[in-house]
């Protein structure tokens, strides 16, 4: 569906109805096991899935995205989130209100009028035309569908992940997620779009600061990871570096923007050294320029360790996956860079399950071994002196960012209501 330049106005809308504010709440949900987890590669394998869910929703559809786009993938969610409100699905919407900023108000009130429970996060309007709210987005993509089916991962909705966009079509994962573990999603979920949960008892509450191997070798393992701007900004980040001090045989990290602190660095780097095989798949064809740039600034540092750095050069990777040994795996929708580890939204889920991981090591390799370019020592791009000499300041810059950034302030997120009688003038 398209709009017209005067409906692409940035959406800013007034607290009509009030919204409660996203919960800050100390919670770090535990390990479930008997799950049912599918890996679903990009558009073409996401989209079909996660749209039959929606229809066959009886009560409830909760959505937190970080862009929709007024394309055809972008269409198809608006019909079908109105098909299943008119026929009695509580459905509640959540868009960032950075990348879904370009959504003209004729799209959102469609939404809104069918009744949508829409909202925004963080909105703000534009100054001299330019969009400023940059900083600590809603970078979350989760569905969860009548608390039964949990959708997560990095796979936004727009039409740029499937394959007949062209060659800048995205390379992304997100995962299906079917037993007791959907009910940990679902309840993140009910608390971040400012819905009332179910008190937990105090052992649900409690931090849980175990092991990631310290448990049975079950498959089917499920555990929900998050990254918010109060109890829980390192969480991500501390998980993969315990697997990576952990891991024994072999590490596979796909990431689009690679940009770790040194400390996550340094466990990649000291990974390689004790002799794991560690795989690093990174963006050769980049939809932002300054992602390629930022990422080679580290690959002397991991390439002289023994780290085999692969950039996949089809069409740019959006991809946020790891695996590590014959049984655990991570899927979400966290980068590894300064903005998703230390200032947007996020949430993984970690799987412990070697049919999955198995699954997910072939699907990788196949893309490391076929479609990408191999990095050595040699042949790592090297600019002039004053290039190596910026690139030195900004990499030893850059790679505290994550801990200074913790030491900023942290504006208190907020959603507003969009509903029909929300408007915005054009501009």
């Amino acid at each position: 569906m398209s709009a017209s330049p005067m409906d692409k106005t940035t959406v800013a809308p007034v607290p009509a109805p009030p919204v409660s504010e996203p919960a800050a709440v100390d919670v770090e949900y535990r390990w479930h096991g008997n799950n049912r987890v599918e890996l679903l590669e990009n558009g073409e394998a996401y989209f079909p899935r996660v749209f039959e869910a929606m229809r066959q929703a009886k009560s409830e559809i909760l959505l937190e995205t970080f862009i929709v786009f007024e394309d055809k993938v972008g269409a198809e969610l608006q019909a079908v989130l109105i098909d299943a409100a008119r026929r009695g699905v509580r459905v509640t919407a959540s868009f960032d209100g950075f990348g879904c900023g370009e959504l003209s108000s004729g799209f959102l009130a469609a939404l809104s009028d069918a009744g949508v429970h829409l909202q925004m996060f963080d909105p703000a309007p534009k100054h001299l035309g330019i969009r400023t709210n940059w900083f600590r987005r809603l970078h979350r993509k989760i569905v969860v569908v009548d608390g039964t089916f949990a959708f997560l991962g990095g796979i936004n909705f727009s039409a740029d992940h499937l394959a007949d966009f062209g060659p800048e079509a995205k390379q992304d994962y997100s995962v299906e997620v079917q037993g007791p573990a959907v009910a940990d999603i679902h309840h993140f979920a009910l608390l971040q779009c400012g819905r009332p949960v179910h008190a937990r008892y105090w052992w649900q509450r409690r931090r849980q600061r175990r092991s990631e191997l310290a448990f049975s070798d079950h498959d089917g393992q499920v555990r929900l990871v998050y990254r918010d701007n109060g109890e829980h900004r390192t969480d991500i980040e501390e998980v993969y570096r315990q697997v990576l001090r952990t891991a024994q045989r072999r590490v596979v990290i796909a990431n689009a923007y690679f940009f770790p602190g040194y400390r996550l660095l340094r466990d990649i780097r000291n990974a390689a050294r004790r002799g794991v095989e560690v795989r690093l798949i990174l963006q050769g064809q980049p939809d932002m320029l300054v992602a390629k740039l930022a990422a080679r600034m580290t690959y002397d540092y991991l390439l002289k360790s023994g780290v085999a750095i692969y950039e996949y050069c089809d069409r740019p990777l959006h991809g946020k996956v790891a695996l590590v040994d014959e049984d655990w795996s991570t899927v979400g929708s966290s980068n590894l860079d300064p903005l998703s580890l230390s200032m947007n939204l996020e949430a993984n889920v970690l799987i412990r399950d070697r049919g999955f991981n198995r699954h997910l090591f072939e699907r990788l390799e196949d893309l490391s071994d076929n479609h990408c370019k191999v990095m050595s020592v040699d042949n790592a791009p090297r600019g002039r002196v004053w290039h190596m000499t910026v690139g030195f300041l900004v990499f030893h810059f850059l790679r505290h960012f994550p801990a200074w950034a913790g030491w900023l302030p942290a504006h208190k997120p907020h959603l507003k209501a969009f509903t029909a009688s929300t408007r915005s003038e054009p501009s």
